[in-house]
């Protein structure tokens, strides 16, 4: 086989398995083990042939070897943007706001269809209210959009979490 063929093989595969190896770790953090377990069979499929070809005749071919790290290192890069794409499981977001600007936000984020929890808290200066969320990683750009448009100055956490149960717009059952 053609050496440069060889290598662009050897470096579009490892990409591609390195892809699949972030995504079934990530399946897997956030309970999806089945999924995980489907692509970790087709990962290893995939690892075991091409970690043969690279390890045949590497003493008359080292540069296999830097082509396999460079797919492994830009794999995972792609994974973690495909990861970002998929935006697999769920986020919580925190919303600390003025007291005066918080029942307004929480009604018009309830009017997008957003499930909030309201709780009064106290700053240094003045009364603040905590809102709370539990929405899919997808709608975290579309959530702090909404929170934005009504208030620039709002503090935001967003945490991933495992999935949530029950409660109001469960995003599981």
């Amino acid at each position: 086989m053609n050496p440069i063929l060889l290598y662009f093989l050897i470096f579009v595969i490892k990409v591609f398995e390195v892809s699949l190896a972030t995504l079934r770790i990530v399946l897997i953090t956030k309970n999806e083990r089945v999924k995980g377990a489907f692509i970790g069979f087709f990962e290893v499929i995939i690892w075991v042939l091409i970690v043969s070809t690279v390890l045949t005749g590497i003493t008359e071919d080292p540069f296999k070897v830097v082509i396999y790290a460079l797919g492994f290192a830009v794999g995972n890069y792609t994974g973690s943007k495909l990861e970002n794409f998929f935006a697999i499981g769920d986020s919580s977001i925190e919303v600390i706001t003025h007291k005066i600007d918080g029942k307004k936000m929480a009604k018009h984020l309830r009017a997008n269809g957003f499930a909030v929890t309201s709780v009064n808290a106290y700053g240094m200066n003045d009364k603040r209210e905590i809102l709370y969320l539990h929405v899919p990683r997808k709608r975290v750009p579309e959530t702090i959009d909404i929170i934005r448009s009504k208030q620039d100055d709002v503090v935001i956490t967003i945490h991933d979490i495992k999935p949530v149960y029950g409660g109001y717009k469960a995003l599981r059952k």
